[in-house]
């Protein structure tokens, strides 16, 4: 209880007088006491000592406070969550939901064991109820995160403390969460890499038609849209959306096992009635919202599972990083730009650079999930037998760390996709200056058409090229090919259709067409599902 003073005036002096109040703050108590009288009468001199006191635990608190917070500074935080990760991948992968998980599963597998209803009831009701003080105390003596929050759920469950984890083993709980945690992160996915796509394939449908130079070797090729270019980087997005839905349908329980997988103590449970074993295995896996359980398992559920989902989360990394790169060298050549904000600062040294960061870090990170999918091979392929807990350490850091990184490359991309920027003129400009070369096979066919010789005309090109060519890399100028053709007489039949040979559109080929029927027959559809949760937007907090 908050404690305050009411000043009153007693023979013409202040008086404090102490009174109790249910509610008010530290910092309306403060106010307060700063109103007090300074004088030698005994009134004050009491009251001034209580002052002391009370100032004095109100900053011992708050320098605590203050303390712990300066504390979390101190040590190392990882950024995937302190800068990046979205709140809900965070939850999912937080201790807050694993330790709730571990303790409603104990309630699922009680189900249809000897146990009475107000067992059950008990857990039920203090799932979120978690001491995490007491378990990492307990965890320090027993050396065993699984034993430490059994002994810490049945402190606060005293009539199921029992029953808690009865037949199970470390991995009932353990395993069975992890497969949760995979499965709803998956979820969390699936929609914001629907959204990407949605995005893109309105960059794509805008910009159908536009043409641009393509680069073969990072080299000036025949020219393409910016509209197919997106779909290119589409098509790899459909892939990785397939490889993830299907990993996360394949996804299954490892419901009720035992030590071994054996079941044997289940079955001990139930007295040797089979079919009771069967039963709770088939319950509990429905009502952890799986349509199926792995049929055979060892302690735990095959470490393929891991590779299985890992590998589509890495498969993403790599689109992405080619995805961004194809960003970061268009932005370098002025043609398309992530988002800019107002204020963003581009270099500390140099005001004027608009840097693509965004897709910088998406390369950066998408580099690290890729390197990720190192840890499940090598795990996989060590486990001994029917089980080693050479795979624990290493999948606490390797499966969350690979669904946040994916979550904050698919936000921020989300982002950049959403904020596109594309310069006509500029890309029009790069045409015009590589355009000419490419334009002398149409040349040539259409003097052969007026009646020249193609051997004569390719011999007339190839020497007017050269001197271009000079031109551009020994003199800096501009490609001038196309003057040296209008003023050399040979060329005269053909003067009228220059401008007709020359025009860009005619060059990209079937694109557009290529383009729409691409996102008719291909994105649409797999976007068809996700329609409710395309409104989301993304606003990156860095």
């Amino acid at each position: 209880m908050d404690v305050f003073f009411q000043l009153h005036t007693v023979g013409g002096s202040n008086v404090p007088e102490v009174q109790e109040e249910e509610e008010g703050e530290e910092a309306w108590l403060l106010a307060r006491l700063s109103s007090l009288c300074v004088c030698s009468c005994r009134y004050c001199a009491d009251s001034w000592f209580l002052v002391v006191v009370i100032q004095s635990k109100i900053i011992a608190d708050i320098s605590t406070t203050t303390m712990e917070a300066a504390d979390e500074f101190m040590k190392y935080r990882s950024p995937l969550v302190s800068r990046y990760a979205s709140k809900e991948m965070a939850y999912n992968f937080s201790d807050r939901k694993k330790f709730t998980t571990w303790r409603k599963l104990p309630c699922l597998s009680a189900l249809g064991l000897p146990i009475t209803d107000a067992q059950i009831q008990e857990m039920e009701s203090h799932a979120e109820d978690i001491d995490f003080v007491m378990a990492a105390e307990e965890e320090r003596k027993l050396r065993h995160d699984v034993m430490a929050h059994v002994h810490t759920f049945a402190h606060c469950c005293p009539t199921a403390a029992p029953i808690i984890h009865l037949g199970a083993t470390s991995c009932y709980v353990g395993d069975n969460t992890d497969l949760i945690m995979l499965r709803d992160g998956f979820d969390i996915l699936l929609p914001k890499l629907a959204r990407v796509i949605d995005r893109l394939a309105n960059f794509a449908e805008k910009y159908a038609d536009l043409p641009t130079l393509g680069f073969t070797h990072y080299q000036p090729a025949q020219l393409t849209t910016v509209g197919k270019r997106a779909c290119l980087w589409l098509q790899d997005f459909i892939m990785d959306m397939r490889n993830l839905q299907r990993a996360r349908d394949d996804l299954r329980f490892r419901g009720v096992k035992g030590t071994t997988g054996t079941q044997a103590s289940f079955l001990q449970l139930f007295q040797g009635d089979h079919d009771k074993v069967e039963e709770l295995d088939r319950m509990v896996t429905e009502m952890a919202g799986f349509k199926k359980a792995y049929l055979v398992t060892g302690q735990t559920y095959s470490r393929k599972v891991d590779i299985d989902c890992l590998s589509s989360l890495a498969s993403l990394g790599a689109t992405v990083h080619k995805i961004c790169t194809d960003i970061r060298l268009l932005a370098n050549l002025k043609e398309i730009e992530e988002p800019f904000e107002k204020e963003q600062i581009g270099s500390s040294a140099m005001p004027y650079k608009r840097n693509p960061m965004r897709a910088e870090r998406c390369c950066s990170l998408a580099r690290h999930l890729v390197a990720l999918m190192a840890d499940p091979l090598q795990t996989a392929s060590v486990q001994w037998l029917e089980r080693t807990l050479d795979d624990s350490a290493n999948r606490r850091i390797s499966l969350p760390e690979s669904f946040l990184t994916a979550d904050i490359i698919l936000s921020t991309l989300q982002n950049i996709t959403e904020g596109l920027v594309v310069y006509p003129k500029v890309i029009e400009r790069h045409i015009r200056h590589e355009l000419p070369f490419m334009a002398t096979e149409n040349i040539i066919m259409a003097m052969v058409k007026a009646g020249g010789n193609r051997q004569d005309c390719h011999e007339k090109i190839r020497v007017l090229s050269q001197e271009a060519a000079a031109v551009v890399k020994q003199e800096g100028g501009d490609n001038d090919l196309l003057a040296r053709v209008q003023r050399d007489p040979y060329f005269a039949p053909i003067l009228g259709q220059l401008d007709a040979l020359l025009d860009p559109k005619t060059f990209i080929g079937r694109a557009p067409q290529q383009v729409a029927r691409f996102l008719s027959e291909e994105v649409r559809p797999v976007l068809e599902p996700y329609k409710a949760k395309m409104d989301v937007k993304i606003e990156l907090e860095l």
